[in-house]
């Protein structure tokens, strides 16, 4: 009971930063276009297309997309209440930022594709898909190994395969609520790397701030994940 307590707790803390990320995201979306830097476009600036700033709203859309996939999944192939609510609140929070990162990128009149075929997260300085190895990824985005790599679909650190991603939407119940768990705790892992790495290069302060959002608000779930996964005798993949 006390551990149930506790989690609801985490979940409301959670759900606040969510809240107050979303509130200040809205409150900074029509300044985004001025308070870059990169090419000129009439009398403002705006981020170059190769940027990090335009890299990061292009990746972090692709990978939240697939969060709030996954979270719609689960939400029918479970009833706990408790993993429902996490997949809700995950589902609402990455599908409202995804929203503004797509929005950034209408605003700066940029394509939502990389330019010239750059793979995925190349502009991280380096550290970019290959230099992952593998979809599983730690807290500094490394990677682990692992998996099918690129060839099941992959695209980004800690996103999950095609075939995990079937594997989910055939499980049940506690199965399917461990799976979840364990594919978001990757996910959000490699979210996080991503996070940190605008934070510190992107140049446009509304979306550093989004950044920064991004981070604390998934590293209190990645704690909130691993009680919940403790509490069905399961822990979060290596």
């Amino acid at each position: 009971m006390e551990r149930r307590r506790t989690r609801r707790v985490r979940l409301a803390a959670g759900a606040a930063v969510v809240v107050a990320l979303l509130f200040a995201g809205a409150a900074t979306v029509a300044s985004a276009r001025g308070d870059g830097s990169g090419e000129e476009s009439g009398n403002t600036r705006v981020p170059a297309a190769s940027s990090a700033d335009a890299g990061f709203a292009r990746d972090m859309a692709v990978h939240h997309q697939q969060a709030v996939e996954m979270s719609f999944v689960v939400r029918d192939r479970t009833d706990d209440e408790d993993v429902r609510r996490l997949a809700y609140d995950i589902a609402n929070t990455q599908a409202n930022q995804r929203g503004m990162l797509l929005g950034w990128l209408d605003l700066w009149e940029l394509p939502k594709v990389a330019p010239g075929g750059e793979p995925p997260m190349a502009w991280m300085e380096g550290r970019g898909r290959h230099a992952h190895g593998g979809h599983h990824s730690d807290g500094d985005g490394s990677g682990s190994g692992g998996g099918n790599g690129d060839g099941d679909g992959v695209l980004m650190a800690g996103m999950a395969s095609r075939s995990e991603l079937a594997r989910l939407g055939r499980l049940d119940g506690e199965q399917a609520e461990v799976f979840f768990l364990q594919l978001m705790t990757d996910h959000h892992k490699g979210g996080v790397a991503m996070a940190e790495a605008c934070a510190s290069q992107c140049s446009v302060p509304a979306e550093r701030r989004l950044a920064r959002g991004m981070v604390e608000g998934q590293r209190s779930e990645l704690g909130l994940m691993r009680d919940m996964l403790a509490e069905r005798g399961a822990a979060p993949r290596s």
